[in-house]
C-alpha cells in the first residue's frame, strides 16, 4: 500500500479558540468528503501549519474532536513570507491508501482557493 499526500488549506476570520477549531473541522471533514474512502485509521500522519497570526488554538486539537485520536499529529508555524495568506491554516495529511496520487482530491477552502488555483473546485482535470 502507498502513502499518498493530501493537501487542504482554509483561512479564518479572526484568531479565536472557537473559530480555529471550527475552521479546522471544516476543513477536515471537506477532505473526507472530497476523498469518500479517507477513513481515520487510515492516516499515517497529519501535519498542520498556521500563520503568525493564529495564536489560539492547535488545529490538532479539533482533529482530535474529531475522532483522530490515533492519528500522530503536529502543529507548526508558517514560514513569515512578506505578502501571505493572512490568518491561514494548512495541513498534509499522509493517506495509506490503494489509490494512484492523481486520483487524490486536495481542498482548498474559501480565500485559501488562491493558494492554488490549479486545484479549486472548477478544475476537471483528474
Amino acid at each position: 500500500m502507498a502513502v499518498r499526500g493530501i493537501r487542504g488549506a482554509t483561512v479564518v476570520t479572526e484568531d479565536r479558540t472557537e473559530v480555529v477549531s471550527a475552521a479546522t473541522r471544516e476543513l477536515l471533514l471537506a477532505m473526507m468528503e472530497a476523498n469518500p474512502t479517507l477513513q481515520a485509521a487510515d492516516i499515517a500522519s497529519a501535519f498542520f501549519t498556521v500563520t503568525e497570526d493564529i495564536r489560539s488554538a492547535h488545529p490538532a486539537k479539533a482533529a482530535r474532536e474529531l475522532g483522530w485520536d490515533q492519528v500522530p499529529m503536529l502543529c507548526a508555524r508558517e514560514i513569515p513570507v512578506p505578502g501571505s495568506l493572512p490568518l491561514c491554516i494548512r495541513v498534509l495529511l499522509q493517506w495509506n491508501t490503494e489509490l494512484p496520487q492523481r486520483a487524490v482530491r486536495h481542498v482548498y477552502l474559501g480565500q485559501a482557493a488562491s493558494l492554488r488555483p490549479d486545484l479549486s473546485p472548477t478544475d476537471t482535470r483528474a
